[in-house]
């Protein structure tokens, strides 16, 4: 009994010690408590994000042999992915697509987020709750809607049929790419309108005051100290919008048509109705590490214009 008191009385300090020591170091340490605040966020996403990209990963080497799955390595899929004519103009397509909606949704957010920011005085947040209230409806809800409002007896073709401006119905609107892109930059209008907002709520008012007392119009204020010091705010809102839309396959599935497909609807099919799996994780990957690249080009060059501004 005695040498098993001894054993665990000699146990105890060390375990004391090593708990001060750890709890020292939790307090000093910032970085380990946010990661020990992150780490039940983490673990769900290795688990529903992570471990579903590996076995995709693993998939995408794998052939599709009728009912069965082949798990032999091999790059067919992705030989037929990048060779493929019709994979290639879908993805070319599916960037133009997002680059386009991207490119719209900034231009009209921008003007909105301004308006808020300088000349909006109270109330400010119900002016950003209004801005947000068509997100409160069902996404399809809203794709819908636009498939309405853009349709042949819409409400456009037939106003401007009533006014006399046209004999027909201007086929473009919808079952087209321009359809998919009016849509996805409503659906997506918010996201770029409120990171613009914040950059452009954090500037000092002193910087356009002083710039006005030296003589400087307001044109010359905006081009010289409001848009530099408000692109992060642009710039996350175009990663946002870009990365998400270049994905979609249920706008251009309602609104796009034959002409408005992407290649997530490919991706889409194979996955469903064409069911060759390791075909359709090729080129999700392949699709994964175009984008990748085009957004870190993109964050290259803005790093780059940025910094020359500065």
């Amino acid at each position: 009994m005695s040498i098993e008191a001894t054993a665990s009385g000699e146990g105890m300090p060390e375990r004391k010690s090593w708990r001060r020591r750890f709890r020292a170091l939790f307090l000093r340490s910032e970085a380990l408590r946010g990661y020990t605040l992150l780490s039940p966020t983490m673990l769900v996403m290795a688990f529903a994000m992570c471990l579903p990209f590996i076995v995709m990963v693993l998939m995408s080497f794998w052939t599709q042999k009728g009912f069965d799955i082949d798990t032999s390595f091999t790059l067919n899929n992705y030989q037929e992915a990048i060779d493929g004519p019709i994979y290639e103009a879908l993805l070319f397509r599916s960037l133009m697509i997002s680059g386009t909606c991207t490119l719209a949704t900034v231009l009209i957010s921008y003007p909105m987020a301004y308006y808020v920011a300088f000349h909006v005085h109270k109330r400010k947040l119900l002016w950003i709750i209004l801005m947000t209230l068509p997100f409160w409806t069902s996404y399809l809800l809203r794709v819908f809607s636009w498939k309405i409002i853009l349709g042949y007896n819409g409400a456009i073709n037939s106003g401007l049929k009533a006014l006399g401006l046209i004999d027909q119905p201007l086929e473009f609107l919808l079952y087209s790419p321009t359809a998919v892109i009016i849509t996805l930059a409503h659906a997506w209008a918010a996201f770029a309108i409120l990171p613009i907002y914040v950059s452009l709520e954090k500037i000092d008012r002193s910087l356009l005051e002083a710039a006005a007392d030296l003589g400087e119009g307001p044109v010359g204020r905006f081009l010289r100290i409001t848009l530099p010091l408000s692109l992060p705010g642009v710039i996350a809102a175009t990663i946002m919008i870009f990365i998400p839309t270049v994905g979609d396959y249920v706008t251009p599935a309602l609104v796009g048509g034959p002409n408005g497909l992407m290649l997530a609807n490919i991706i889409e099919a194979q996955f469903g109705r064409i069911n060759n799996w390791p075909m359709g994780a090729a080129l999700a990957i392949t699709m994964l590490f175009v984008v990748a690249a085009v957004t870190l080009i993109y964050i290259w060059i803005t790093r780059k214009l940025t910094a020359r501004i500065a």
